[in-house]
């Protein structure tokens, strides 16, 4: 049987869980045990301080991959807005909001399999209108974008952060796609991580995978030394293949926060899209390993209030960042 004790104190060390290690910390009886020790790494390594951050969706719909959760395929019937490009105005104003309220950092993310240089020139004015009037950290969120256009995202607007999911596990990924593989988002990432940009990339978990998948990505992601993992809660979707999901439990959801800060304890383990599902016991999940948010409305999803965010993280014992 496992010690959770003992194989905490090693993480704290510096120790790299192994992903057999992680199956059987996941399996655990002992829940309580593995939730406290994950509360004391995240603490340990990232202190009592949430990282806001928040996105706008900058391009949304008619996406031709055939992702079975995504609302924005255009290969199901979801009845999703579409536009090609936000309007800039309405870009700067959602970006000025998040400012205000105490975000850190922020993102426009575009629907596709990978973003055009004429997209990408319709949004760069909207991220130096940004810098101009914000003192927000910038991030993307464009697929699999190559190094020439990461550059000029890096050079003229000065994003230090790339986001690209992995989505779920290297061995899963073809149940959920066939339009694109998870090599080619791990290419991505590398190629991000070779300029010195930061990487954010999670998944999402209850899409029909097993616990042991949910290790699996976890443990690819520390290989591959993210520095943010957003853990996203499925919302299944109307039209979609995964429509009829059953929602994972609550001890799922939480053992999956908890190996997550184990196998990655210098990440930040960020609430993502789905939180609204886990309202109810979100407490429970700010003591299992979070230290990161997702905050505001989502691509096609609501939310969370940022002030309701605020002051949820705050009576949990954390600040945020500034």
């Amino acid at each position: 049987m496992i010690n959770i004790e003992e194989l905490k104190e090693k993480v704290l060390a510096g120790y790299q869980l192994s992903y057999d290690e992680g199956v059987e910390l996941y399996h655990t009886a002992d829940k309580e045990a593995l939730y406290h020790a994950a509360d004391e790494i995240r603490e340990h390594f990232c202190g009592n301080t949430i990282d806001l951050c928040s996105i706008t969706n900058a391009k949304s719909g008619r996406c031709p991959q055939d992702c079975k959760w995504c609302s924005q395929s255009r290969h199901y019937n979801t009845n999703v807005e579409e536009y090609e490009v936000v309007d800039r105005q309405e870009a700067l104003d959602q970006a000025l909001v998040s400012a205000q309220k105490g975000v850190r950092r922020h993102s426009l993310v575009t629907s596709g399999r990978r973003v055009y240089n004429k997209t990408l020139d319709q949004l760069i004015p909207i991220y130096k209108k940004i810098k101009e009037k914000t003192d927000l950290s910038l991030c993307a969120s464009m697929g699999l974008i190559d190094e020439g256009q990461l550059r000029r995202l890096q050079e003229e607007v000065g994003i230090e952060h790339y986001h690209c999911n992995l989505e779920t596990a290297p061995s899963y990924f073809p149940e959920l796609v066939s339009t694109h593989s998870i090599d080619e988002k791990i290419i991505t990432i590398k190629t991000a991580q070779k300029l010195g940009i930061k990487v954010c990339s999670g998944g999402i978990i209850g899409m029909g995978e097993t616990a042991e998948h949910r290790v699996e990505l976890a443990a690819t992601l520390a290989d591959l030394g993210v520095h943010s993992i957003p853990i996203n809660i499925l919302t299944p979707v109307e039209g979609t293949p995964l429509e009829g999901t059953e929602m994972l439990t609550e001890e799922e959801i939480l053992s999956t926060f908890a190996v997550f800060r184990f196998m990655n304890p210098k990440a930040n383990i960020r609430f993502a899209g789905g939180r609204i599902q886990i309202k109810p016991y979100q407490h429970k999940a700010l003591r299992a390993g979070v230290s990161a948010a997702l905050t505001g409305d989502y691509l096609t999803t609501t939310g969370s209030k940022i002030e309701d965010d605020l002051r949820d993280f705050q009576e949990a014992g954390f600040s945020t960042t500034h």
